[in-house]
Protein backbone atom coordinates (compact mmCIF):
# COMPACT_ATOMS: atom_id res chain seq x y z
CA UNK A 1 0.00 0.00 0.00
CA UNK A 2 1.30 3.45 -0.89
CA UNK A 3 0.43 5.27 2.34
CA UNK A 4 2.21 8.38 1.06
CA UNK A 5 -0.45 8.73 -1.66
CA UNK A 6 -3.48 7.03 -0.07
CA UNK A 7 -3.47 8.85 3.29
CA UNK A 8 -3.44 12.42 1.89
CA UNK A 9 -6.18 11.58 -0.61
CA UNK A 10 -8.29 9.99 2.13
CA UNK A 11 -7.66 12.99 4.38
CA UNK A 12 -8.92 15.37 1.70
CA UNK A 13 -11.96 13.22 0.93
CA UNK A 14 -12.93 12.75 4.58
CA UNK A 15 -12.49 16.42 5.51
CA UNK A 16 -14.22 17.63 2.35
CA UNK A 17 -17.03 15.10 2.50
CA UNK A 18 -17.69 15.55 6.21
CA UNK A 19 -17.50 19.32 5.84
CA UNK A 20 -20.07 19.24 3.04
CA UNK A 21 -22.32 16.92 5.05
CA UNK A 22 -22.10 19.24 8.09
CA UNK A 23 -22.95 22.32 6.02
CA UNK A 24 -26.70 22.73 5.95
CA UNK A 25 -28.10 25.69 4.01
CA UNK A 26 -31.32 25.65 5.98
CA UNK A 27 -34.04 28.31 6.16
CA UNK A 28 -32.23 29.60 9.26
CA UNK A 29 -29.09 30.19 7.19
CA UNK A 30 -31.02 31.90 4.39
CA UNK A 31 -32.63 34.28 6.92
CA UNK A 32 -29.23 35.47 8.13
CA UNK A 33 -28.17 38.95 7.12
CA UNK A 34 -24.97 38.55 5.13
CA UNK A 35 -22.55 41.15 3.80
CA UNK A 36 -22.85 42.20 0.17
CA UNK A 37 -19.31 40.95 -0.52
CA UNK A 38 -20.10 37.33 0.39
CA UNK A 39 -19.47 35.05 -2.58
CA UNK A 40 -22.48 33.12 -3.90
CA UNK A 41 -23.20 29.89 -2.02
CA UNK A 42 -22.27 27.75 -5.05
CA UNK A 43 -18.68 29.13 -4.97
CA UNK A 44 -17.82 27.54 -1.62
CA UNK A 45 -17.81 23.94 -2.89
CA UNK A 46 -15.28 24.53 -5.69
CA UNK A 47 -13.14 26.73 -3.41
CA UNK A 48 -12.99 24.07 -0.71
CA UNK A 49 -12.33 21.34 -3.28
CA UNK A 50 -9.31 23.23 -4.61
CA UNK A 51 -8.06 24.13 -1.13
CA UNK A 52 -8.34 20.57 0.19
CA UNK A 53 -6.72 19.19 -2.95
CA UNK A 54 -3.77 21.52 -2.39
CA UNK A 55 -3.69 20.55 1.30
CA UNK A 56 -3.65 16.86 0.35
CA UNK A 57 -0.78 17.58 -2.03
CA UNK A 58 1.02 19.39 0.79
CA UNK A 59 0.59 16.37 3.07
CA UNK A 60 1.92 14.12 0.30
CA UNK A 61 4.97 16.33 -0.23
CA UNK A 62 5.60 16.57 3.50
CA UNK A 63 5.47 12.79 3.81
CA UNK A 64 7.73 12.33 0.77
CA UNK A 65 10.36 14.71 2.11
CA UNK A 66 10.22 13.53 5.73
CA UNK A 67 13.63 12.14 6.56
CA UNK A 68 12.59 9.81 9.37
CA UNK A 69 9.64 8.27 11.19
CA UNK A 70 9.41 11.20 13.59
CA UNK A 71 9.04 13.65 10.71
CA UNK A 72 6.39 11.48 9.06
CA UNK A 73 4.49 11.30 12.35
CA UNK A 74 4.68 15.11 12.59
CA UNK A 75 3.24 15.46 9.07
CA UNK A 76 0.34 13.14 9.95
CA UNK A 77 -0.29 14.91 13.27
CA UNK A 78 -0.34 18.33 11.60
CA UNK A 79 -2.93 17.31 9.05
CA UNK A 80 -5.07 15.35 11.51
CA UNK A 81 -5.13 18.40 13.80
CA UNK A 82 -6.06 20.58 10.84
CA UNK A 83 -8.82 18.20 9.78
CA UNK A 84 -10.31 18.25 13.28
CA UNK A 85 -10.14 22.05 13.46
CA UNK A 86 -11.64 22.32 9.98
CA UNK A 87 -14.52 20.01 10.82
CA UNK A 88 -15.39 21.75 14.10
CA UNK A 89 -16.39 24.98 12.40
CA UNK A 90 -19.33 23.69 10.33
CA UNK A 91 -21.36 22.10 13.14
CA UNK A 92 -20.85 25.19 15.29
CA UNK A 93 -22.09 27.49 12.55
CA UNK A 94 -24.69 25.39 10.73
CA UNK A 95 -25.90 22.65 13.11
CA UNK A 96 -25.80 24.55 16.41
CA UNK A 97 -26.58 27.82 14.60
CA UNK A 98 -23.90 29.63 16.54
CA UNK A 99 -21.80 31.77 14.20
CA UNK A 100 -20.42 33.45 17.33
CA UNK A 101 -19.02 30.14 18.59
CA UNK A 102 -17.73 29.31 15.10
CA UNK A 103 -15.87 32.63 15.13
CA UNK A 104 -14.18 31.67 18.41
CA UNK A 105 -13.03 28.42 16.75
CA UNK A 106 -11.49 30.22 13.74
CA UNK A 107 -8.11 31.06 15.39
CA UNK A 108 -7.60 27.35 16.11
CA UNK A 109 -8.32 26.53 12.47
CA UNK A 110 -6.05 29.35 11.32
CA UNK A 111 -3.20 28.11 13.54
CA UNK A 112 -3.75 24.55 12.30
CA UNK A 113 -2.93 25.85 8.81
CA UNK A 114 -0.08 28.14 9.84
CA UNK A 115 1.71 25.37 11.77
CA UNK A 116 2.21 23.09 8.75
CA UNK A 117 3.25 26.10 6.66
CA UNK A 118 6.00 26.83 9.18
CA UNK A 119 6.96 23.26 10.12
CA UNK A 120 6.93 21.81 6.60
CA UNK A 121 9.13 24.54 5.14
CA UNK A 122 12.42 22.77 6.07
CA UNK A 123 11.11 19.53 4.56
CA UNK A 124 9.53 20.99 1.42
CA UNK A 125 9.01 24.69 0.70
CA UNK A 126 6.44 23.69 -1.92
CA UNK A 127 4.44 21.79 0.73
CA UNK A 128 4.32 25.03 2.72
CA UNK A 129 3.50 27.32 -0.18
CA UNK A 130 0.55 25.29 -1.48
CA UNK A 131 -1.12 25.85 1.91
CA UNK A 132 -1.08 29.65 1.52
CA UNK A 133 -4.38 29.72 -0.43
CA UNK A 134 -5.97 27.72 2.43
CA UNK A 135 -4.74 30.26 4.97
CA UNK A 136 -5.97 33.15 2.82
CA UNK A 137 -9.38 31.52 2.30
CA UNK A 138 -9.83 30.87 6.02
CA UNK A 139 -8.79 34.47 6.71
CA UNK A 140 -11.45 35.67 4.26
CA UNK A 141 -13.99 33.23 5.75
CA UNK A 142 -13.15 34.56 9.23
CA UNK A 143 -13.91 38.11 8.07
CA UNK A 144 -17.17 36.84 6.58
CA UNK A 145 -17.99 34.98 9.81
CA UNK A 146 -17.30 38.16 11.82
CA UNK A 147 -19.54 40.22 9.54
CA UNK A 148 -22.37 37.69 9.93
CA UNK A 149 -21.99 37.78 13.72
CA UNK A 150 -22.07 41.57 13.73
CA UNK A 151 -25.11 41.70 11.43
CA UNK A 152 -27.13 39.07 13.31
CA UNK A 153 -26.07 38.97 16.98
CA UNK A 154 -27.08 38.02 19.54
CA UNK A 155 -27.28 34.29 19.06
CA UNK A 156 -28.72 31.90 21.59
CA UNK A 157 -31.89 29.99 22.35
CA UNK A 158 -33.78 31.40 19.35
CA UNK A 159 -30.93 30.36 17.06
CA UNK A 160 -31.08 26.82 18.37
CA UNK A 161 -34.84 26.69 18.02
CA UNK A 162 -34.60 27.86 14.41
CA UNK A 163 -37.13 30.63 14.85
CA UNK A 164 -35.02 33.32 13.28
CA UNK A 165 -31.64 34.67 12.37
CA UNK A 166 -30.59 35.65 15.86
Amino acid sequence: MRADIILPILWGLVVGGAGAWLTELSPWYHKLKRPSWQPPDWAFGPAWTLILTLASYSAYLGWQHAHDEGSRTMVIALFVANGVANLLWSPLFFKLRRPDWALIEVPFLWLSILMPIVLLWPLSPTASLVLVPYLLWVSFAAALNLAIVRLNAPFGATSLAGSGAG
